[in-house]
C-alpha cells in the first residue's frame, strides 16, 4: 500500500510539472495552438514507444538474459552429470532390460549432426524397464545418500527454478534417496519391490530426457564437449569409461551402509 501511495504521488506530480511547464510555455509566447500540436504529437508518439521498449526491446533484452542463465544452466548440468549424472546413468542402464530400443537415440555419432528431433522424440515418454534383481539397492542408497549434500547445493541455484525437467530430476532422486535410505532392503515385500522399481524407472527416465537435451545443446554450443561426452557415453558399452562410470556407484561409502544391511 505504501508502494502504491509512493507512485500516486510520484505520478501527480509529474503531471503538475508538466501542466505547469506548458502554463510557462503559454505566459511565455501567447501561443495555444503551437502548444497543441506538439501535445498531440507527443501522445500519439507513446503508443509507438510502448511499441519499441515493450515487444521489441524488451523482448531482446529477455532473449539475451535467457541465453545468457541457459549457459550458466548448463555448466551447472555439465557439473552434475560429471559428479553423479553419468554413473547413476551407467549403472542403471545395466538393469535396463529395454535398453536398445533407445540405445541409438543416446548413443550418438560424432560424425556429422544427430537427428536431435527423433532423439527426443524416442526418449520422450521412456522410463526403461528395470530389473531390480540386477540393481545392488545397498550400493545405490549409498551413492545416492553420500550424494545428497552435492544434490542440496544444486537446488539453492536460482537458475535451476526456471529449468522444470532438471528440477523435476532432482526431485525424483530426492524421492529414491529417502526410499531407498529408509527401507529394509534385506526385506522387501513384492509390493515394495514394485514401489522400488517404479522410482527408479521414474527417476531414470527424466535423466534420459535430460540427457539429451544436454546433449542438444552442447552439439551447437561446445563441439568438444560434445565430442568428450560421447566419448564418456554412459549408455554405450563400447565406450571407454563405461564401467568405470558404473563402477562408482559400487564405491559408495562403507559407513553410510546401515547396521545389517550389508
Amino acid at each position: 500500500m505504501k508502494l502504491l501511495n509512493w507512485k500516486v504521488v510520484l505520478g501527480a506530480v509529474l503531471l503538475l510539472l508538466s501542466a505547469a511547464c506548458y502554463l510557462l510555455h503559454y505566459l511565455l509566447f501567447h501561443d495555444a495552438h503551437h502548444i497543441y500540436i506538439y501535445l498531440v504529437g507527443d501522445i500519439a508518439f507513446v503508443f509507438v514507444e510502448v511499441l519499441l521498449v515493450t515487444m521489441v526491446i524488451h523482448h531482446l533484452l529477455n532473449e539475451w538474459e535467457k541465453k545468457s542463465k541457459l549457459k550458466k544452466l548448463n555448466m551447472v548440468i555439465e557439473t552434475f552429470f560429471s559428479e553423479f549424472g553419468k554413473p547413476l546413468l551407467a549403472y542403471l542402464s545395466k538393469a535396463d532390460r529395454d535398453l536398445e530400443t533407445i540405445r541409438p537415440a543416446v548413443v550418438m555419432n560424432c560424425d556429422g549432426t544427430p537427428d536431435f528431433k527423433w532423439a527426443v522424440r524416442t526418449v520422450g515418454r521412456y522410463d526403461g524397464n528395470i530389473d531390480v534383481d540386477k540393481v545392488h539397492l545397498h550400493s545405490l542408497g549409498n551413492f545416492l545418500h553420500a550424494k545428497r549434500g552435492f544434490l542440496v547445493n544444486l537446488l539453492q541455484n536460482p537458475n535451476l527454478l526456471e529449468h522444470e525437467t532438471f528440477s523435476e530430476s532432482l526431485m525424483a532422486l530426492f524421492h529414491i534417496t529417502e526410499e531407498l535410505n529408509t527401507r529394509d532392503l534385506d526385506h522387501l515385500s513384492e509390493e515394495d519391490r514394485q514401489h522400488t522399481k517404479r522410482d527408479l524407472e521414474r527417476a531414470y527416465g527424466l535423466l534420459i530426457r535430460q540427457w539429451v537435451s544436454y546433449m542438444k545443446y552442447t552439439h551447437a554450443h561446445f563441439p568438444y564437449f560434445f565430442l568428450f561426452a560421447m566419448n564418456t557415453n554412459p549408455f554405450d558399452a563400447e565406450a571407454p569409461w563405461s564401467d568405470r562410470w558404473s563402477e562408482k556407484v559400487h564405491e559408495s561409502a562403507p559407513e553410510l551402509v546401515k547396521p545389517g544391511m550389508e
